[in-house]
């Protein structure tokens, strides 16, 4: 199995270029994946099955997640980079940082464009050896494939606490030679009193 540092690194990863973007949804979505990872490692450390078990659900919500970048970066069905501006929670007209930075992007300002609105430029990218929409897809599809590695883990290290609990011995006595109470060393035997 992946390494919990594994998981940080690749989470911390995603919430570097998405602050670069300014891209406010996934920031907020990659912040709440940091803390669900940080509570799956504590409940890994701390024999806390509950943690691992908050950490399984967050996991299915995270694939989800993902999934919708996904869909929305390859435009499936009526979603729309162009119209859509969610991942900035519709403030703002920022992209994916991969956009202009991409491998091998050359970025052209062009000058004196009526497209652009005030404050803004229009460029145009060419020459990437991989577009940006492709770059969020495979980051994507890593962070979904690490979910599901962590899923499997939450689940089966819980199911394993859980059962150590189930089997735990408190008293120190309840073990396979069986449990037999003190006896009294007195030589005098409580007797009942009848009146």
């Amino acid at each position: 199995l992946p390494s919990p540092a594994l998981f940080q690194v690749a989470a911390l990863e995603r919430q570097i270029f998405d602050f670069l973007g300014y891209q406010w949804a996934p920031i907020l979505a990659n912040f709440l994946h940091i803390m669900a990872v940080i509570l799956g490692i504590f409940g890994t450390i701390q024999y806390r099955s509950r943690y691992l078990m908050m950490y399984a659900v967050w996991l299915v919500l995270w694939v989800g997640w993902n999934a919708f970048i996904i869909c929305f970066y390859l435009e499936v069905g009526r979603l729309s980079q162009d119209r859509d501006f969610i991942m900035t929670f519709n403030t703002s007209l920022h992209r994916s940082w991969w956009m202009e930075n991409g491998p091998g992007c050359l970025v052209t300002p062009v000058l004196n464009s009526k497209l652009a609105p005030e404050d803004h430029h229009v460029i145009t990218v060419s020459g990437c050896l991989l577009d940006y929409q492709y770059i969020e897809v495979l980051s994507s599809a890593t962070q979904i494939f690490l979910a599901l590695f962590g899923f499997v883990y939450a689940c089966y290290v819980s199911k394993v606490f859980l059962e150590e609990e189930d089997s735990f011995d408190f008293i120190g006595g309840f073990d396979s030679y069986g449990y037999q109470a003190p006896q009294k060393t007195s030589h005098l035997q409580l007797q009942p009193l009848y009146t």
